[in-house]
């Protein structure tokens, strides 16, 4: 048996091989790799209007994109609302809320038991809140739908918020937060959203053990109910299934469940940097860091040629010039680049960002700094501007790689007021983007005078900087560094010095 498969796969191997040489010997295929040509590829973005419905009875806004290549369905919801809803005092009320829908069971159902008939269906089921949006998705078997599909809606409309399954992950929540001073990273997570936005703000609130002793499963079911709502969603299907069949059933979902009121808009901050120098004590051999500012909204004029101007900056990895400069050329960090996040709300940050050893972060902002000044003072190259173009033009059609994908951001667009035109014009707004706007941009964005420096790590080894004297903490800001205190990982107050 074996050796007469082992000779079919030869005969099979002889064949391509004969067929390859055939077609080589008729000039099919080039002699060298590097003559192959290929044609141009041709991706034309998807319009969200043809894929966009609206339920008849309830009115909410469905986005169908139905396939037969396997037999799954996938629903997801979003809905409108996050932390930014959520009382300062009872921090983590949000995420809370959105775990405890799916953990803590239904009305008239127990959590043990509402896990068991999903795994029996072969369906997942999952709810989550983050910072502006909370979800509910389902991924179930499209012979199970009928099923799962009735579960999943009682789950959201009827959340039963198990007293003794909230104590449990209380508990797990207690004791991830006692890691939070674990790691530089971690630290710098939290500090740098307190430096850029206040740390009033919902972008830099994190719960406290105070915090979410002080939530009550009444206040994760007022939250669902203004939250989980059908007056506060936008659907997406894909997978297998009728169109009209998922309307319907979508539509009779509703029936009967209070539709809430749309939520408002998140809160802009009132905060802004003060800019200098900022350092949190910690005692490790590399120090993290993050040097940046407010930035721009996402609907800024200027947000293609900042993406131009930052990926030849920092965000294109190993073809930027910060991680030239700092990786491959002088070897202080293992990676070293930049992010422009543009908010919707309001101006995102920009941030540049690495870990080095603590004698040479001084020098690797040094060489940052001396980089924001380049891209300022000069038009950057021909082959730079070229590169960074292919990154978002050849790119662009991973947004819409899967059908999940695509859904998820029709839905993003629809809740946060996108120009309908914007995927179908984007390749061509990059196009545009010259060398002079990348400059101009760099000018306008990257004000140093601006920015703050966020250091993690024993300043008594980074304040004087590299052995060879190239640089030092003393040339940024005329020497002032403001120290940030460590933070309790269970309260978030000051710790003491030691």
């Amino acid at each position: 048996m074996t050796l007469r498969l082992t000779m079919a796969r030869l005969a099979m191997i002889a064949g391509v091989v004969a067929a390859g040489t055939a077609a080589v010997a008729a000039g099919a295929v080039p002699a060298r790799p590097e003559k192959i040509e290929f044609k141009a590829l041709k991706f034309d973005a998807p319009k969200a209007a043809d894929y966009r419905k609206v339920l008849p009875r309830s009115g909410v806004a469905v986005y169908l994109a139905p396939s037969n290549e396997l037999p799954l369905v996938q629903i997801v919801m979003v809905f409108k609302g996050g932390e930014y809803l959520e009382p300062a005092e009872k921090a983590g009320l949000a995420e809370v809320t959105g775990a405890m829908i799916r953990r803590g069971g239904t009305a008239t159902m127990k959590a043990q038991e509402v896990d068991e008939k999903f795994d029996f269906l072969a369906a997942i089921a999952s709810t989550n809140s983050g910072g502006t949006t909370s979800t509910a998705s389902l991924n179930s078997l499209k012979s199970n739908l009928n099923e799962s599909f009735p579960l999943f809606i009682d789950m959201l409309k009827n959340p039963g918020f198990q007293e003794d399954k909230w104590e449990i992950f209380k508990g797990e929540q207690v004791e991830r937060m006692k890691q939070r001073n674990d790691d530089a990273n971690t630290i710098a997570a939290r500090e740098w959203p307190a430096l850029a936005y206040g740390r009033d703000h919902f972008e830099a609130r994190e719960p406290t053990k105070q915090s979410l002793e002080a939530i009550t499963t009444s206040d994760m079911r007022e939250f669902a109910k203004r939250v989980f709502n059908p007056g506060n969603v936008i659907i997406g299907v894909s997978g297998d299934f009728d169109p009209a069949q998922m309307m319907d059933m979508l539509d009779k979902a509703f029936e009967g469940w209070a539709k809430g009121e749309r939520m408002p808009d998140p809160p802009a901050p009132t905060h802004t940097i003060t800019p200098g120098v900022y350092r949190v004590e910690k005692d490790i051999p590399q120090g993290k860091v993050d040097i940046g500012l407010r930035g721009l909204r996402r609907d800024d004029p200027d947000q293609y040629a900042v993406a131009v101007m930052n990926d030849i900056l920092g965000g294109g990895g190993f073809t930027s010039r910060i991680m030239s400069r700092v990786r491959s050329d002088e070897g202080l960090a293992y990676g070293a680049g930049s992010r422009f996040a543009s908010g919707v709300y309001y101006p995102g940050t920009f941030t540049a960002t690495f870990a080095s050893k603590n004698r040479t972060v001084a020098l690797a902002i040094k060489i940052i700094m001396e980089e924001f000044e380049k891209i300022k003072s000069g038009l950057v190259s021909d082959e730079e501007m070229k590169t960074a173009k292919a990154t978002f033009v050849e790119t662009f059609p991973r947004f819409f790689e899967s059908r999940q994908a695509m859904i998820g951001l029709f839905i993003n667009d629809e809740w946060t007021n996108r120009d309908p035109a914007y995927w179908q014009n984007y390749r061509d707004n990059i196009g545009k983007v010259s060398k002079e706007d990348v400059q101009r941009v760099a000018k306008k964005y990257l004000t140093l005078e601006k920015m703050a420096i966020l250091v993690v790590g024993k300043w008594s080894e980074i304040e004087p900087g590299d052995l060879e004297g190239r640089a030092k903490m003393a040339e940024f800001f005329g020497g002032k560094a403001t120290e940030l205190p460590l933070r309790d990982p269970l309260t978030l107050e000051p710790m003491a010095a030691k």
